[in-house]
């Protein structure tokens, strides 16, 4: 039983991690870096709104002018361009996954002489 419950947990994991590959898809983050701009700016257009919506379905009070123990301070403003950093991280993570293979095929050829060496 024990297996058989190992193997449903991979099973929903591996489901929510390519319902993650898909949402990013249809959203355009893994087009071009246009794409991914857009789909930024519209993250950043509904964030806002969506933390006030929970605010509210919470209880909580969204004040700027007065503050009381059950409230909460207004969402802050993003005054920065979060797109650079996104694609530069794209761009870091593709350059590794772009090398990869050859790095794989170094460390192997690296490890086989080691073993060698241990051998003689």
């Amino acid at each position: 039983t024990v297996a058989g419950f190992d193997s449903f947990r991979f099973v929903i994991k591996g489901c929510l991690a390519g319902a993650a590959v898909y949402v990013a898809y249809d959203q355009g983050l893994l087009g071009s870096g246009t794409q991914g701009a857009e789909a930024l700016k519209k993250a950043q257009a509904a964030l806002p709104p969506a933390v006030e919506e929970w605010t509210s379905y919470m209880g909580w009070e969204v004040r700027t002018v007065q503050m009381n123990s059950h409230s909460l301070p207004a969402t802050p403003k993003f005054d920065f361009s979060p797109s650079d950093s996104w694609n530069k991280g794209v761009q870091t993570v593709m350059s590794a996954l772009s090398v990869a293979p050859t790095r794989a095929c170094e460390y192997t050829v690296e490890g086989w002489k080691y073993l060698k060496d241990l051998v003689k």
